[in-house]
């Protein structure tokens, strides 16, 4: 083991730099997983807690060490009872970027030379169907999903697999249907189901933001999907994608995204994580009542 320094009584060598260099990586991504929910409070105070313990059986506080060393054992069964649904969403995030999500894996390994293929479809339907229900103020939640049906979340509403249409989104979200308390799936062109149920999001989300928003936030964060979101209160339209946001947007944003997402086209830095968009949005509003 080759040694690069040392500090003290620490001998430090490049496969320890290595280490903390990944242990830092892996906290960092733990950190954007959790920031912004109540989880991150609680995250901090285990490392802080942690980190206390690794100080004090270094200088050998041999009471204090045996104390923390007891509760760091029990702390660890704890985290996992309490971090369960973080647990989960972070094993989502791993599943769905992995090389074994996609079906045609192997195909993709043997004909590595070919151009991936796009999943773009006539994208008409759902522009034209959101100026409609933007105008007249009505509700909607539209999952588009380029890569996979989402099959999980599909049965959990009513099965179409309907051609897709500007008539059949607007009469599905109209008030008086029994298929608009729910989200939309769009896969390949085709409406997969209607009247599905979507996983909310557990993280601390703008006032403004109702149960729909929640929930496209919360399907942004266990898939890949993009989420289109249609205010009943305001008739503005949003727009989410691996927990960030973007809010009212023009038809041709919409229409840019949509193309761009289906193109297999990186997005993410085009929304913003909610932190920053709430941060706009009273900075917005200051602005507003100054003037």
């Amino acid at each position: 083991m080759s040694l690069l320094f040392k500090i003290g009584f620490l001998d430090v060598s490049i496969v320890n730099m290595i280490d903390i260099a990944l242990v830092a990586a892996l906290l960092y991504q733990v950190y954007k997983l959790l920031k912004g929910s109540v989880a991150i409070k609680i995250f901090l105070g285990f490392l802080s807690l942690y980190l206390i313990y690794l100080l004090v059986r270094a200088v050998r506080m041999e009471l204090l060490s045996a104390i923390l060393g007891q509760f760091m054992g029990v702390g660890v069964i704890a985290a996992i009872i309490i971090f369960a649904p973080e647990i989960r969403k972070f094993l989502l995030i791993v599943g769905r970027s992995s090389i074994f999500s996609d079906d045609n894996v192997w195909k993709d390994i043997l004909f590595f030379w070919k151009k991936k293929e796009n999943s773009a479809f006539n994208i008409a339907p759902i522009i034209d169907a959101a100026k409609v229900l933007a105008g007249s103020n009505t509700g909607a939640l539209i999952v588009i999903s380029s890569t996979v049906e989402l099959k999980f979340y599909a049965e959990s509403g009513d099965i179409l697999d309907a051609e897709l249409s500007k008539r059949l989104l607007i009469s599905i979200f109209n008030k008086y249907s029994p298929l608009h308390d729910g989200a939309v799936i769009i896969h390949k062109g085709r409406i997969k189901a209607a009247r599905c149920i979507l996983p909310v999001t557990e993280r601390e989300v703008p006032a403004q933001f109702g149960l729909r928003h929640r929930a496209g936030i919360g399907m942004s964060e266990a898939t890949d999907a993009l989420i289109l979101v249609v205010s009943e209160e305001t008739g503005q339209i949003s727009m989410m994608k691996n927990g960030k946001v973007l809010h009212n947007l023009s038809f041709q944003e919409i229409r840019e995204i949509i193309n761009d997402y289906l193109n297999n086209l990186d997005l993410d830095d085009r929304f913003e994580n909610l932190s920053e968009y709430d941060l706009t949005a009273k900075k917005n509003l200051a602005i507003s009542k100054r003037a």
